[in-house]
């Protein structure tokens, strides 16, 4: 069979020589008759493949990507902004997914960040979203390469996030007029849990004697995690003044005392930081400066990332913002 007459496949290039090297090891074990017949049913079989998947619209390729990433385990709020940045993308071209160019993509980025005015931080996520949904084309077979492949990663400035001082914990611990409030600070600042594994915590899952809890990650991956005498304290003192049924760990103050929602966290962190004056308070912060003061104080870095539930330990590096002052430290002592 001669590569001309795969021509049918539309310029597939790796598809036709794969094909064409079939066609050339079974030669040797067909006859004429039988190797046209072969050929004919490849080239069916493909034309068919072909026509199913260009009668799929944009958006419909959009929910199998999404139905694909719930089940990998991404929560929500991942989902969520999934779909919203490729269905912005979609929403700029009739141009069907299986044939949009990295030109074409590249023209849309550079649009979408001089129209909404934003930083190289929050252009590389769109990049980073709608990579992911042309990979994930590329790997179930609908698209032969995916147009981002040359579309790299956006340089931004590196920027050292800053922690909650120690001094900062004891004001925010001090001016704490809730029980529940000075639990959430205890336990976000000595586990380093994320705010959504936070409030999805249940009071049956805490073990007070053992100062440890099951806490359910990305993907739902389950890790075992740890806290301090303070926060312990804290914990039962406010659970002691429960009277509600509710199974959370954390309610509302006000009935029904239904379990506390992520916002409800952030607002009330956000508000006691602004009173005490004390720079951008959020749950993610707590995070990080349990990684910084881990690091700092000598604990191996893979243990930090077990801790925290990282699957790839450079991303543990980039939460823990190892202190100046240790820098200088151990230069003097090594170097000096």
């Amino acid at each position: 069979m001669q590569e001309k007459d795969v021509g049918i496949l539309k310029g597939d290039i790796n598809m036709e020589e794969k094909i064409v090297k079939v066609l050339n090891v079974m030669s040797e074990y067909l006859s004429i008759a039988q190797m046209k017949k072969l050929q004919e049913v490849i080239l069916q079989t493909f034309a068919e493949n072909e026509a199913e998947k260009a009668e799929i619209a944009n958006d419909k390729f959009l929910e199998m990507f999404l139905d694909a990433k719930t089940i990998e385990g991404c929560s929500e709020r991942t989902i969520k902004y999934y779909r919203e940045t490729v269905q912005h993308l979609l929403s700029q071209t009739e141009t069907s997914v299986r044939k949009i160019t990295t030109e074409e993509i590249r023209e849309y980025l550079s649009d979408y960040q001089k129209l909404n005015n934003c930083s190289n931080v929050t252009i590389d996520n769109v990049r980073r979203n709608i990579s992911s949904f042309f990979s994930w084309l590329e790997e179930e077979d609908y698209i032969l390469k995916s147009p981002m492949r040359r579309i790299h990663k956006i340089k931004t400035k590196t920027v050292v996030k800053s922690v909650i001082s120690d001094e900062g914990i004891e004001k925010l611990r001090d001016n704490c007029n809730e029980k529940r409030d000075l639990a959430i600070i205890d336990l976000l600042y000595s586990t380093g849990i994320r705010v959504g594994e936070l409030v999805n915590l249940n009071i049956d899952d805490i073990d007070l004697e053992g100062r440890e809890c099951i806490v359910y990650g990305k993907g739902d991956k389950e890790r075992r995690v740890y806290f301090d005498a303070k926060a312990k304290v804290h914990l039962k003192d406010y659970i002691d003044t429960r009277t509600d049924k509710n199974k959370a760990l954390f309610v509302t103050l006000d009935a029904p005392h239904d379990r506390l929602k992520i916002s409800g966290v952030e607002i009330r962190l956000r508000k006691l930081g602004r009173k005490l004056s004390l720079e951008r308070v959020h749950p993610h912060k707590f995070r990080r400066s349990m990684a910084t003061r881990a690091i700092d104080k000598g604990m191996p870095i893979e243990q930090v990332q077990k801790i925290l539930g990282h699957s790839q330990i450079d991303t543990t590096m980039q939460y823990a913002m190892v202190n100046q002052n240790n820098v200088k430290t151990a230069h003097q002592k090594y170097l000096a």
